[in-house]
Formats: C-alpha cells, structure tokens, sequence
C-alpha cells in the first residue's frame, strides 16, 4: 500500500475532514421516542385547544350534522352539559354559535337578551365557572338574508348600520357573563365599535377576539350547514378577504391592534399558514388563535372514514403544524378527541 505526500494512507484525510459533521448528526437525537420527546420543539397540549359549540334554540336538542360526523347542534342544557366534559379533558376555553328560534332583517336575536347564545353563557358559567367563554359577535345566523350585517337599499351590507347592531351584540353577550367578544363580519372599524361600547357599559375587562383574518374561504361549507347561516342570495366576497391575498391581512391585523384587539385570527387556518407565520411575526406579542375550519375537519373526518388516512395521526400533525406556524391556541371541532388523546 502507497503513502501519500502527506504521509496519511489514502482516505484517512478524507474521513478526518468528515468528522465535524458526522460529530453533529442529527438523528442521534431522533433514536428513541423518548428523546424524540425531550427535544421536540413545538408541544401541543389541551391548554391550546377552543371547542365551538353550536346551541340551538330548541329544549333538549342534540341534532347531527350529516356533514361533521360527531359534531351536533345542542340545546341550552346539553351544550352547557358538553363544555363541563371539555373543562373536565382540559379544555379552557369554548366559542359559542346561535341558532335562534325566528331571523328577521336587523337579526335581533342576537343582541336578545334572552337569545340562545346569552342563555347558553349564564348556563356554561353556572356550570362550569372556570372555562372562558368566547361569543361570536356577527349576524348571518340571525338575519332572514343570511348576510353578516344590516343590508341597504342595494342590497348590500350596510357596514356602519352593522356596527351599531354589533356594539348591542356584545354588550349582551357581555351582561350574560362572556369573557370574550369574538366579531367574525369583517366589517370595518368592527374592533373599535365594539370596544368602545364594552367600555361605557362597565365592562372594560372582557377582551375582544378579532377575526382579523377571515378568508372568504370554500371551507366554511359544513358550518354553514351547522350554524344555518348560508346567505339567501350572493356571496360575502365583499367583506371577507380574497383568498389570494396576504399582505392585505396585514393591513387588517395593524388596524385591529390599533382598534383596540386583544387577540387576533387568522381564518381557516390550514391553507394560511403562511399568513399565521407573517402574523406572529408582525405582532410577536399579541395572542394569536388559528381556526381549524369545518371543512378541514370534514375531510379529515371522510378520509379516515374511507380507510385512506389515520385519524389521530393526521389531526395532531395538523394540529402541531398550525402551533408550529405561530399560533397560540386552535379552535377546532376536533377538540374533544384530541383532548382524550392527549390525556
């Protein structure tokens, strides 16, 4: 065997340059599922989680929703029953949506004082006092139209019309024990409105969770089925944001900051994440929620159902995926199960 000039044998000098990097190898900390677990950077938890419910109007309703295998419309008492399971898995938090006995054109169910959302949250509260309780705050499950808002003489949204039906929304919401106000319309200065008006009516203290971003997104198709608040006529292209769009949501996220927002939202929240990522990162301080909107989860409900996927794996990659991203909590329709894994 030769010597080379430098007096090595041949590929020793080639090994010794090698060392640096095979020194770092990376998949010495993938070995074991307990190291795997030692350093895993982004962790999901219960604590992250916000169950919406769907309360109707109806006494001692648990109706399903053909498309949401598992998730039903509850009546006062049984989704009051439900939250205290969730709180029970470690759930902190639910988001409540109404379905109410009659709509008319100003969607005054909403703002009723005894409507099925405020109900619902003196119930929640009286049961399970600990849980936060988040309100949505828009119109298209009480208006007769099906639109988010208080339409004009064209027969479009009427947005500051709207906002003075928003203002008593919350207001409400707030007098039946709400911690949170959730305004899902899109109607511009929605975030101010509603802040001004929970403060000159003494409740300073409950937060506002701005749907900053909201998509006008083909994935809302099974709540609106759920919620019953498919518009009549048209679309709500005028007010949610075009799908293609980001830098747009950026404008909308410093707007709500300046408004007064104590939360923010990006909606839906599988297709966005790159808007959740710019989000966190324009706003590294504020509490950032991503919704795992219905038709994410009714597809991942139909592949699993077909054998082509597995459920628990592919929820908590999701799941893990939108934390990753940057948001601080999730609120989806997977909560309950994936609270009972997690425990």
């Amino acid at each position: 065997m030769s010597i080379t000039r430098e007096g090595s044998l041949p590929g020793v000098r080639d090994a010794e340059a090698a060392q640096p990097a095979l020194r770092r190898r990376p998949r010495r900390l993938r070995r074991t599922a307990a190291i795997r677990a030692l350093v895993r950077e982004t962790q999901l938890t219960t604590e992250d989680l916000i169950l919406p419910l769907f309360v109707t109007h109806e006494s001692d309703a648990m109706r399903a929703i053909p498309s949401m295998p598992g998730i039903f419309q509850y009546s006062v008492e049984r989704a009051a029953s439900h939250a205290e399971e969730a709180a029970a898995l470690g759930v902190r938090a639910v988001l409540l949506f109404g379905i109410p006995a009659h709509k008319d054109a100003a969607g005054s169910g909403a703002f009723d004082p005894e409507g099925v959302v405020q109900r619902a949250v003196r119930r929640i509260r009286e049961r399970v006092p600990e849980l936060v309780i988040v309100a949505d705050a828009c119109l298209c499950e009480y208006t007769e139209h099906g639109h988010c808002g208080l339409l004009d003489d064209r027969l479009e949204v009427d947005n500051d019309a709207t906002l003075a039906i928003l203002e008593r929304v919350a207001v409400s919401q707030a007098e039946a024990g709400a911690d949170i106000i959730a305004p899902s319309g899109m109607m511009d200065g929605m975030v101010a409105a509603i802040r001004d008006a929970l403060d000159s009516a003494g409740y300073a203290d409950v937060a506002t969770l701005s749907y900053s971003t909201k998509y006008a997104s083909a994935f809302y198709g099974p709540f609106r089925d759920a919620a019953q608040g498919a518009p009549a006529f048209g679309d709500r292209r005028s007010h949610q944001m075009d799908p293609a769009n980001a830098r747009e949501a950026l404008r909308e996220n410093r707007l709500d900051v300046e408004e007064g927002a104590d939360l923010l939202m990006v909606k839906p929240a599988l297709a966005y994440l790159d808007v959740v990522r710019q989000t966190r990162e324009q706003f590294p301080e504020m509490p950032l929620v991503a919704y795992n909107v219905s038709g994410e989860y009714a597809m991942v409900k139909a592949a699993s159902a077909a054998g082509w996927l597995d459920e628990r794996s592919i929820v908590l990659e999701l799941l893990t995926g939108m934390k990753r991203a940057g948001a601080d909590m999730i609120i989806t329709y997977h909560a309950m199960e994936v609270a009972r894994w997690l425990t």
